[in-house]
């Protein structure tokens, strides 16, 4: 086996004559290392990052080819040079940290900052420090690899960029499909639309409000699980199709079926949604729901609290084969109800069941405190999401109902000829009862056709109501027929038929809308000025 040694020789003299002693060593390892310390000096002097050394105070003692290229100092100029004339002027007191760092034993790695070369331009850095030590373990200097990162910061420049124009149009195409909601008269509300801070922002929650004449509202929520345009694209969609669906004046649990049908229908796989659809009377106070899959309604009442709107329990919209149940309940006069998505109380490192506790809580002091809509609305978002920074876009409804009463009057009428004439008389009454003479014979007309066709196609009883507020009246007709009636153009020698036509060219709105009993229809004038106060009705 061959191996490197080192020989020495030295003269002895002895008596027996001069003689030459031989050292034999074996210089292997050494050879070695100096082979390795060899080849570490050829990559540093030829690695593509800056690499240089420099004493505890700062002074460069090592300056390396890419260090050369990077800065534009020569090996020469750079050392016995203080480290501060790579820094850019607002930069020496980080040089100044760094090397007290340094003298601590401490590394610095991937440290960003910005550099200057020799002629001033300024260069974004990546710097990894490490410190240099004695054999007995002392901080004698420091070492640095300096990494140009300025081409990364420009490509992550405008990425952001193109990121911000991209969640920007994003934005504004899902706040274009959500639309914004009517006023809606005698129903006070507010609501609030928050996109996530992370990601693209956008999701797939909607609400709308929903007239639907005679004094209803339609109150809707959803949220298509999933974020980006994929989501907004189909809350969109979703969207339109449920507004459509609310205006014919289909009933909760129908309109469901029906949006269930429409989330089928746009073949997008593993699609689920969550959805809430309330009809809310403003005069009375009704409320018919139906929930797929959606996070509880609460209902705040002023001094009593909080709590959950009770509903039936359905599967999402999207499942398939489900049929979902609705529910009819009476709220509080000034109750209100919150309608929101799961962003409001699903967030990271949190329980939700804590969220919808705590959130209840919140709503417990509004209703005692008595602040108005939009304060509430802010002071729950406040209280829920304290740093604003969602991880899910977040959408938060507030409806209340009106606190005074409504001025109202009914009667049920048999399902005979008579019954138009007793109906007539009845309205008659109940106008000259409350100053309203403007268009009092208009009133009693509409009524008389509405009637007629009730009788002609209904059995069983017919009930009429009566609403009015300071702008508007309201008459309505519910008979047992599920029949909807239908305007047509009637021909001349017809006898029928001109009703409803009659009622299209009078009334300033008007509609018939499917019950669980069959049907209502109805017509509604406007007041050109408010009514004189109600007297009481026997």
């Amino acid at each position: 086996t061959e191996f490197p040694v080192e020989i020495s020789l030295s003269p002895l003299e002895t008596a027996d004559g001069l003689l030459v002693s031989a050292a034999v060593r074996d210089v292997s390892e050494r050879k070695a290392a100096e082979e390795r310390i060899n080849e570490l000096a050829a990559l540093v002097e030829s690695s593509q990052d800056a690499i240089l050394a420099k004493t505890l105070d700062g002074r460069i003692t090592y300056w390396n080819a890419a260090a050369q290229r990077l800065y534009g100092f020569s090996a020469a100029e750079a050392v016995g040079q203080h480290v501060s004339i790579l820094a850019p002027p607002d930069r020496e007191d980080e040089i100044l940290l760094l090397l007290d760092r340094l003298r601590r034993g401490e590394k610095v790695e991937h440290f960003e900052t910005l550099r200057v070369t020799q002629s001033g331009a300024m260069l974004d850095v990546d710097v990894t420090l490490w410190p240099t030590r004695s054999p007995d373990g002392a901080v004698i200097g420091a070492c640095a690899i300096v990494r140009d990162i300025s081409d990364r910061k420009r490509a992550e420049a405008e990425l952001t960029e193109l990121y911000e124009q991209q969640r920007h149009i994003a934005l504004t195409l899902q706040r274009s499909l959500m639309g914004t909601p009517p006023a809606i008269p005698d129903l006070a509300t507010a609501s609030r639309y928050l996109p996530a801070t992370q990601g693209a922002g956008v999701g797939g929650d909607w609400f709308d409000l929903i007239p639907l004449g005679a004094g209803r509202v339609g109150v809707l929520i959803g949220d298509v699980m999933g974020r980006g345009l994929e989501a907004a694209a189909v809350m969109g969609q979703l969207r339109s199709a449920a507004h459509a669906l609310a205006k014919t004046g289909m009933r909760p649990r129908q309109l469901m079926q029906a949006l269930d049908t429409v989330v089928a229908d746009l073949n997008v796989p593993d699609q689920l949604v969550t959805c809430c659809y309330l009809v809310v009377a403003a005069d009375s106070g009704e409320v018919v729901i139906c929930s797929a899959g959606h996070l509880p309604v609460l209902v705040a009442v002023p001094g009593e609290g909080a709590s959950t709107l009770s509903t039936p329990v359905n599967a999402p919209l999207g499942v398939g084969g489900v049929i979902y149940e609705q529910r009819t309940t009476t709220i509080a006069r000034g109750a209100t109800l919150v309608l929101y998505t799961d962003g409001l109380i699903e967030t990271p490192g949190t329980d939700i069941e804590d969220q919808l506790t705590q959130l209840i809580g919140a709503l417990d002091k509004l209703a005692s405190a008595g602040l108005d809509l939009e304060a509430a609305a802010d002071h729950v978002l406040t209280t829920l999401l304290p740093d604003a920074n969602g991880h899910d876009d977040v959408t938060l409804l507030l409806t209340q109902v009106p606190a005074a009463p409504l001025a109202t009057a009914g009667a049920e009428l048999c399902a005979e000829p008579r019954a138009v004439r007793d109906g007539r008389g009845f309205l008659a009454a109940t106008l000259c009862t409350w100053g309203f003479v403007e268009r009092a014979d208009d009133a009693c007309l509409l009524l008389s056709e509405i009637l007629t066709n009730a009788v002609q196609h209904a059995q069983g009883p017919i009930g009429l109501r009566v609403r009015r507020t300071d702008t508007e009246l309201t008459v309505e007709v519910s008979d047992p027929s599920p029949q909807l009636p239908q305007p047509r153009v009637a021909a001349e020698e017809e006898e029928s038929g001109r009703g409803l036509q009659l009622v299209r060219a009078l009334a300033d709105d008007w509609g018939v809308r499917p019950t669980d009993e069959g049907k209502t229809t109805w017509f509604s004038l406007r007041i050109d000025r408010p009514l004189a106060p109600r007297p009481t009705w026997p």
